[in-house]
């Protein structure tokens, strides 16, 4: 038995950027960081005397001959692209839903691959991890998705991701005082706007406008080195939440799916409750949106949101790691 624990990721800056289409012709850049809320795939070989060969369980249960019957797309992509001839039971898990713009899908490809490799005995680099999964996701499944998600979920941590226009990326690090560190995260809240939404639909209609918002999207790229010049400085904090709501605001212009008129209440009722700034996480539609609220605002803003789930989280810096190694016959 084999059990992976990959974490969900918060975008802060950038995105857009981390799309082929996009970084292949200008390069980009992007500043996330992965936060103490995860997706578990437990996997273990399956004996042969059942009358199915793959057993998947996650908010459907499948019990299939071969992996072409498959209805999972990852799960499909995965066990085909790294050529899995022997039976498999594969169980997911999550805390928090799917598609809900916290890069869920990645952390699941992520996951499963490194789990799969955990359990032939062998151990696979972050970097190769993250690049697999994008190779899924992008060639395999041929869905209309960036290459952030990947990453952060493979490395964890709060980075600077850069992707080169050679299709290669590179992870930095950001070193904060733990103080200044904390203060930002006492300043973030997470909201569930309830709307679920697949992020790819809504990708392609972003994508289809990148040659007319190539303003937009520099100007994007170029604020996760302000973010972060900021936040190793010491102006004050609130500048950050100022930042992230010039990026919601460019955002939203990437494409009219961003963004619907329940977001928008949602969001004007927090900027008129104390929120300084904030942004939908994700491709945009609906899921989490992030707010950036003086902590002496967030009473009332919980009060003011009350229909809406508040999600508490802390940063982590582990990434995909397997949380549990049994080999068969233990």
């Amino acid at each position: 038995m084999i059990i992976s624990r990959t974490p969900f990721r918060i975008s802060f800056f950038g995105g857009g950027t981390d799309y082929p289409s996009w970084y292949l012709k200008n390069g980009g850049s992007v500043l996330s960081t992965t936060i103490d809320k995860y997706c578990y795939i437990s996997c273990r070989y399956l004996p042969g005397f059942f009358d199915h060969k793959y057993r998947i369980v996650y908010s459907h249960i499948e019990n299939v001959q071969n992996i072409k019957d498959i209805e999972h797309p990852s799960v499909r992509a995965v066990l085909g692209y790294l050529s899995e001839t022997a039976g498999l039971e594969i169980h997911h898990d999550g805390d928090l839903p799917a598609r809900s713009g916290l890069g869920s899908s990645s952390s699941f490809t992520v996951g499963l691959i490194n789990a799969l490799v955990a359990q032939k005995g062998r151990q696979i680099s972050k970097e190769d991890l993250a690049s697999q999964a994008i190779h899924v996701e992008q060639n395999v499944i041929k869905e209309s998705v960036g290459s952030q998600d990947q990453i952060s979920a493979a490395f964890g941590g709060f980075n600077k991701i850069d992707f080169l226009k050679d299709g290669t990326f590179t992870v930095n690090p950001i070193i904060l005082k733990q103080q200044r560190k904390q203060n930002l995260q006492d300043h973030l809240m997470l909201f569930f706007t309830g709307v679920s939404r697949i992020a790819s639909d809504i990708a392609k209609s972003k994508i289809a406008n990148f040659g007319k918002r190539e303003e937009e999207l520099i100007t994007m790229s170029g604020m996760v080195d302000t973010a972060i010049q900021l936040l190793q400085s010491e102006v004050p904090i609130l500048e950050f939440g100022n930042l992230l709501h010039e990026t919601w605001v460019r955002k939203k212009s990437l494409s009219d799916r961003v963004t619907t008129p329940l977001v928008d209440q949602i969001y004007e009722t927090a900027l008129k409750s104390g929120a300084v700034g904030g942004k939908l996480l994700g491709a945009g539609g609906g899921g989490f949106m992030l707010l950036f609220v003086p902590p002496d605002k967030q009473k009332k803003i919980r009060a003011n949101l009350s229909k809406l789930v508040n999600v508490p989280f802390v940063f982590e810096n582990t990434g995909s790691r397997i949380a549990l190694y049994q080999p068969e016959g233990l």
